[in-house]
Formats: C-alpha cells, structure tokens, sequence
C-alpha cells in the first residue's frame, strides 16, 4: 500500500530536523512513501530544510513541499490532504518524533481491516534537564493536562473518540471531507466527530507509538492551554457535540472559586470556599506525589508543580471564559467558506485517487 507521510510546520527549524530524520529511517519501502511537507509562512530555515530533504530524496516515491496561506493548522492540513495520492494518509505533527516502525506498523493494522489507527502518544523533552523534566511532568499528568485516551499507549486494541497522529484510509477523507478552517485548535475534534458520525471507529493500537515534544518554556505552556481553552469556548457554538464534558472542568473550576468567594463576601462564611479548595489542594498534592513516584526521580523542581498545576489550570479556565464570551459574535462572522472547503477537499481526495500494482511487500 502507497503511504502519504504528511506534516506541516510554521518556524519549526529546531524539531523539523529530527523528525525529517525520523521519516528517512523508517523501515517501510521508501518507494511506497511520498513525503508531503506543508510550510505555514515559515520566517526561519524551515522551507530550507524542507528543500534540502526534497534533493536529497532518500529512495521515496515522491517528496512535495507547498506553502500555506491559511491562518491555521487546519489550512495547512488541507492542502496536505488534497494532495496526498496515497492509500494510507498519515499525519505527523512538525513537533514530534516516531521509530522507525511507525508506517510499517500503522499500514499493518490497516490492512488488517481498520479504517483508521494510531497510538500512544506520551511527551518527552527535547533538551531534558530539571525544568523541562518538571514541565513534562505537569504536561504528562492526567490533573495538569489532558485525560485524552491518545495520551497513553494502549495495552491492547481500543477504540476511542479521537486519535493522534493517526493513520487514515483516503477513503475517509473522500466521505467526510477535511478540516474545518473555522477552528484553530479544536480542528482533530470536529473532524473526529464527522468521521465518528459517518460511521468510521478510530482504533488505538498498542504496537504504535509516537511521541510529542513538550513546552520548553512556562511561558509557552500557558500560552498553549489559554489558547486550548480559548478555542474549546469558541467550537461550542459550532459543535457542541465533538466535545466532552471534561473540556470544561478547569472553566467549572474557575466558576466554582468565583461564586464561593462570592458567597463568603456576601454571607460571611468561608465554609464553600474552604471545601473547594481543601479538594483542589488534595488533589494538587496528591499528583506531585504521583510525578515523584511515576519519573522514579528525586528532581527538586517538582515540589514546584503544586504551583503549576494551578497555573495551567486558570490559564485553561481563562481562555474558554474568553472564548465562550466571544462566541456569538465569532460564530456570526462565519461566512460558510469553512464548509465549502470541507466539500473541496472531498473532491480532491476522489480525483486524486491512483491505481498502481500492489506488491504486498512491507517491512514489518
């Protein structure tokens, strides 16, 4: 089966390096690959080393590389996607990094009869040392970050809601279309949710695996999750549905803080207050424990995740307030482009489709 290897990347001339590296190490027939490579308006040597990759070739069926004049990732993903002429259409995020078995064993599970796979996808730091150990900490745990299933390798076969860097037969991108240019985070969960709905199961298979840098700054950590809970607050209006319950708690939280500060400004008494946060407290510790225990480590800097954790939960918490307060007047400025996009992309995953000899020859 010919596999379209795809990944986008805007500035990412540090990670691009190394998962290029990834690419040209995989142990799939490298004359059953084409490399497809989205630049988003890169300002650094990101074009560059895409180019160099192109020359170089590496034995690959094709290497493409087109520009994105989107304003998002989904933009990006796109014009990936219209392009790919592959059986399997993979997606590989510019800032992550996969063995050398990746495709071989993501085109396996298709052939056994999945329509889409993927796998485990834990966080790991590209320069480790006591703070970005302690950032990778927060990151990976389920009460700093995220309870996507995604996130943790699987210990057999399971089917869930979404998956990353996951592996899709075009035939699903020819019935459901691809992204939705509208959003600028939430884009995976709409699109997971169309696929869901036409009928399609995501399979999590525990042969599979990929890993995905994590936040090398404070900094930048809190931007991403004032910007998750930001864009989670905007897609309510839009698709209520591709979202759980759980998108929310760290809002809930917010709202919780602000009304029992309110009742003990109002009533004098403190009690509310005291039994949320003596909770949160509870569970703050109780994690910082866990991150010791879990990373068999004795790093100092993690007795500061009792400070991050709440940081990343408010930042979180923020931005869908933001978001949610922004939504009508954001869902009133679409203009239906998004929609007629999705349809664009169905039509080019059909006319794209090539018929060539299957030799049924992998590396597995």
């Amino acid at each position: 089966m010919r596999v379209s290897l795809c990944t986008i990347a805007k500035n990412e001339e540090a990670a691009l390096t190394g998962l290029l590296k990834d690419f040209r190490e995989q142990n799939y027939p490298h004359n059953k690959i084409e490399v497809i490579m989205i630049d988003s308006g890169s300002t650094d040597r990101t074009h560059e080393i895409m180019e160099e990759f192109q020359q170089a070739k590496y034995g690959f069926y094709d290497i493409k590389i087109y520009n994105s004049t989107g304003k998002n990732q989904a933009s990006a993903w796109n014009v990936a996607i219209e392009h790919a002429t592959g059986d399997i259409i993979i997606r590989v995020d510019a800032h992550s990094k996969i063995p050398r078995q990746f495709v071989s064993r993501n085109v396996f599970n298709i052939r056994e009869g999945e329509n889409i796979v993927g796998g485990g996808r834990p966080n790991i730091c590209a320069n480790p040392n006591p703070w970005t150990m302690t950032l990778q900490a927060a990151e990976e745990s389920l009460f700093g970050s995220s309870v996507a299933d995604y996130r943790r390798p699987a210990a057999q076969k399971e089917y869930h809601d979404s998956l990353f860097h996951a592996a899709y037969r075009r035939e699903v991108f020819a019935n459901v279309g691809g992204f939705n240019e509208d959003l600028g985070r939430t884009e995976d969960n709409e699109l997971h949710y169309r696929i869901r709905q036409a009928g399609y199961k995501m399979c999590c298979c525990p042969e599979i695996i990929s890993f995905q840098h994590t936040r090398s700054t404070l900094k930048r950590m809190i931007g991403q999750k004032y910007g998750n809970g930001y864009w989670i607050g905007l897609t309510l209006g839009v698709c209520p549905g591709c979202l759980s319950y759980f998108h929310f708690i760290p809002f809930v939280f917010l709202l919780a803080v602000f009304f029992a500060s309110l009742f003990w400004a109002v009533t004098g008494q403190p009690v509310l207050l005291a039994i949320i946060m003596a909770m949160y407290f509870m569970f703050n510790m109780v994690n910082t424990v866990g991150a010791f225990v879990l990373k068999k480590t004795l790093n100092p800097l993690f007795l500061l995740l009792p400070l991050l954790f709440p940081l990343l939960h408010i930042s979180y918490g923020v931005g869908t307030l933001v978001g949610l307060v922004k939504m009508p007047f954001w869902k009133k400025s679409l203009d239906g482009s998004a929609q007629r996009r999705i349809e664009e992309i169905k039509q080019a995953v059909k006319e794209n489709t090539v018929e060539y000899e299957d030799d049924n020859e992998e590396v597995l």
